[in-house]
């Protein structure tokens, strides 16, 4: 079951701040009026607040400043599975920049503020396109439909490869962008957690250097594709181990979350494991 914390957190600001706006508009007057008399220039005895509003103030702001950061500059993510390995590792907690590609009112994600737009090379949060990905998966004979309904309603990670209009190809463990074969240069065998036993290469997207993997006697799925207007084209860096644009499609304007920049902590409890050096990593 998906377990909309953002949704939660909204109806949360609005029933506490609900709550304390009707008590006093409504009823902190009549509590005030009903207050028994006293001797002159003596403070009045004001009924108790219930607990209900007494809470409801207490929590009210608290709430909705968790709800402007969340939405509006910053989202925590955590990293369950490797299909960005080396750039991130199972266990990795995350920061999301939400405002960079525009400002979004929280739950119906519409963009109130147009920002920038992604860069090829960024690494993008974006909710799973249920809506289109059922037909594009479908489309292929090996189209996963298990693993297609357990992404629905899930939050994923990615690299942007793909800008509006490009055409993408990838074969033999190579990328093209618009018939420009992506630079990349063998590093060697990777020893790092969570891949053992794969192939690290450097790729270049422009200015954006960044490091992949590939499966020596491996492969995953190839072939070309043209990436709609308003939407874009993702790949993990884990190449051969992830479940991305490939497989499932494009990922629309509407379904992007933010720009991941900053690792903040590392905690495998699976894994049982910490990498603290990972702590205050920038994510590129």
């Amino acid at each position: 079951m998906h377990f909309d914390f953002e949704m939660i957190l909204t109806l949360a600001t609005l029933l506490t701040g609900l709550v304390w706006l009707v008590d006093a508009l409504l009823f902190a007057p009549k509590r005030r009026k009903a207050a028994p008399a006293v001797e002159p220039g003596a403070e009045p005895v004001i009924p108790p607040e219930p607990i209900v509003v007494d809470y409801s103030k207490s929590f009210f702001p608290v709430i909705l400043l968790v709800l402007v950061l969340r939405s509006f500059l910053a989202e925590p993510f955590h990293i369950p599975s490797s299909s960005m390995v080396p750039t991130l590792l199972v266990g990795d907690f995350i920061l999301v920049n939400k405002f960079d590609y525009g400002v979004r009112l929280p739950v119906l994600h519409t963009k109130l503020i147009p920002v920038s737009a992604p860069k090829r090379g960024d690494v993008v949060v974006f909710h799973f396109p249920s809506e289109e990905a059922p037909a594009f998966c479908m489309a292929a004979p090996d189209c996963a439909t298990e693993e297609l309904q357990r992404s629905e309603g899930t939050d994923f990670i990615k690299r942007v490869v793909g800008l509006p209009g490009d055409h993408i190809v990838y074969r033999d463990k190579t990328l093209y962008i618009n018939g420009v074969m992506m630079p990349r240069q063998s590093m060697g065998e990777y020893t790092g957690p969570d891949a053992g036993g794969m192939e690290l290469s450097g790729e270049k997207f422009g200015a954006n250097d960044h490091q992949v993997l590939g499966e020596p006697m491996g492969g995953s799925r190839e072939g070309e594709w043209t990436v709609p207007a308003g939407e874009y084209f993702m790949m993990g860096d884990n190449r051969d181990n992830s479940w991305d644009s490939r497989y499932w499609g494009f990922v629309p304007e509407k379904d992007l979350v933010g720009r991941a920049f900053f690792i903040w902590m590392n905690i495998d409890a699976f894994g049982n494991r910490s990498l603290w050096h990972r702590v205050g990593s920038v994510i590129h």
